[in-house]
């Protein structure tokens, strides 16, 4: 996603020169959503890779069905997942999606939901512990967009109508569901 070696990563230094912290606590429309449902995220970024770190309530929604074990899992945002978009120049993001259950999914895109790569594997780790889950990421640092100045940061949970939807920038649209692929809604980095 960068145009010449070593750009991404210059850009990720400027934009993360120091650990960022963000709590997701908003529902998509704006409204607050209820303290026991806030999400914590910490970004760091670490010689040739970014470190995320995920905390949250673990709600007990079931696993993917059907898979042999954790692992990389498309739509994986059915489930009980928490997402971090990470965006750049030319509307490339990349969207990194981690689930209690070990779970992930790892894209690349250039313009709302029009995705370059994706199957890309990481470095996962997640433990449910009583009614609480962590979760840590280690994205390759070539993977971040060149221009690296944006984010958002997602929760889901629940199923059927009981779906919640959680961001750090609200997301709403005209409707009755969020659109998380809304670039304009992302936030600044620098204001974490």
């Amino acid at each position: 996603m960068s145009e010449a070696p070593g750009e991404h990563l210059a850009d990720a230094r400027r934009a993360l020169a120091t650990p960022r912290q963000l709590t997701v606590c908003t529902l998509w429309d704006g409204t607050a959503a209820d303290k026991s449902e806030s999400v914590t995220m910490r970004l760091e970024l670490r010689r040739e890779e970014l470190v995320v770190e995920v905390e949250a309530p673990y709600h007990g929604d079931p696993a993917p069905p059907g898979l042999p074990g954790p692992g990389p899992t498309d739509a994986l945002w059915e489930h009980e997942v928490v997402e971090l978009m990470l965006l750049g120049d030319d509307e490339r993001y990349l969207e990194v999606e981690l689930s209690p259950h070990g779970h992930y999914l790892a894209l690349q895109l250039q313009g709302p939901r029009r995705t370059v790569h994706s199957g890309l594997h990481l470095g996962v780790r997640s433990a449910i512990q009583g009614h609480r889950w962590r979760g840590r990421a280690e994205i390759p640092g070539c993977w971040l967009p060149s221009g690296l100045s944006r984010l958002n940061a997602f929760a889901m949970h629940g199923v059927g109508p009981a779906r919640r939807y959680l961001c750090w920038r609200a997301a709403s649209t005209p409707g009755p569901r969020p659109d998380f692929h809304r670039l304009e809604a992302f936030g600044q980095l620098s204001a974490l």
